[in-house]
């Protein structure tokens, strides 16, 4: 099966924030593509990780670096010289933009910067992914989908960041990657409510749900009524690797942004969400309360996917039920058989998204 065109297979491909939630994923699935795979973070953000419980360090070539030095970047990708980057590297938790906003915006927005910089000052081509956010978006909390040409913004500091994020990426485009000689071209992407095996990162439900849960412990939520557009991680990296195809083949997408969300039909409560997932788990509980400490995060924020849908031929792949299984499976495997790395369980369950999108006959399985 040819995924992306085999645009990938023995490329140089560095992914910034690798031993992150979505960073891990996307790595492994590269390297399921024979991609030469390459990727720097500021240590390990999470204990337990996807990185560490599927072995990556071993299987890539991996820098300790912080983002916020230019020097650090510039120096990487000199040594490297990629073909495509992936950049996700962030400071990702709401709640932590709170208590740090100075550093949620120095990594968030001069980290990206960074990248950009450092792309500008090269002589050989590129291709660059750079990954924000949904809420990069002003939250007017209304029903309807964003798109990409609705007002960026935030009231929290991570959301702004986010926003501020997207500006820079748009100026660094328009001043320097425009045009047929450009050896850089890169675009923008924005997914939210992203779920999936191997995230322990605070404040997220799942998470939350499987550290009690291991435990015999009762779950403690505080919004058992939110609606979410859940999505599973691969169904936005499936995005994000179109887009590094489509802009690997066609020069009129540099400069743009993409959303990439799940189905409609995926919009459900917390509390569906919990429901759903004991039926994987025994004897679970969950309780409400209402913690005062915890800052409010917006409410409802679904995407538009229009744009990605027509230009890209790009489509979500997973049903609820489907998405929800392949959570469940993936953390019951870590618990149950913790001396066991998790590269298997996570590569069968990249091939088992491939071949449901195969069988849709999703364009970038053909």
């Amino acid at each position: 099966m040819k995924l992306f065109n085999n645009v990938f297979s023995g490329k140089k491909v560095l992914v910034t924030g690798n031993t992150g939630f979505k960073g891990s994923w996307l790595t492994l699935w590269l390297l399921k593509m024979e991609a030469e795979v390459y990727g720097f973070s500021n240590g390990i953000p999470t204990s337990p990780s996807n990185f560490e419980a599927s072995g990556i360090k071993d299987k890539i070539t991996y820098f300790d670096i912080d983002i916020t030095i230019l020097e650090n970047v510039i120096n990487i990708i000199d040594i490297v010289r990629p073909d495509f980057i992936f950049h996700l590297a962030a400071q990702a938790i709401v709640q932590d933009s709170f208590r740090d906003p100075q550093n949620t915006i120095l990594t968030n927005v001069m980290g990206t910067c960074n990248i950009l910089e450092a792309l500008r000052r090269l002589s050989f081509k590129c291709i660059a992914i750079m990954v924000t956010s949904d809420k990069c978006y002003d939250n007017k909390e209304w029903v309807w989908g964003y798109k990409e040409t609705d007002l960026l913004g935030g009231k929290d500091p991570y959301s702004a960041s986010k926003g501020a994020a997207e500006l820079i990426c748009k100026t660094y485009s328009d001043s320097f990657f425009r045009g047929l000689d450009s050896k850089v071209k890169i675009a923008t992407a924005r997914a939210g409510n992203v779920i999936g095996g191997g995230d322990w990162a605070k404040y997220r439900i799942i998470p939350d749900a499987v550290r009690a849960w291991s435990k015999g412990h009762e779950l403690v939520i505080r919004s058992p009524k939110s609606t979410r557009p859940w999505q599973h991680v691969l169904e936005p990296l499936s995005g994000y690797l179109l887009l590094g195809q489509k802009l690997f083949e066609n020069e009129n997408l540099c400069g743009e942004s993409f959303n990439f969300g799940p189905k409609h039909e995926n919009n459900y409560t917390v509390e569906q969400l919990l429901i759903e997932m004991a039926g994987y788990w025994s004897d679970v509980k969950w309780r409400i309360e209402n913690n005062q400490s915890m800052k409010n995060e917006a409410g409802l924020l679904k995407l538009n996917c229009d744009k990605a849908m027509h230009l890209l031929n790009w489509l979500p792949n997973l049903s609820f039920q489907e998405t929800i299984q392949l959570v469940s499976e993936w953390y019951k495997s870590f618990y149950e058989k913790p001396q066991e790395s998790m590269f298997d369980t996570t590569m069968n369950q990249i091939d088992f998204y491939i071949h449901i999108a195969n069988k849709q006959k999703l364009l970038w399985t053909i």
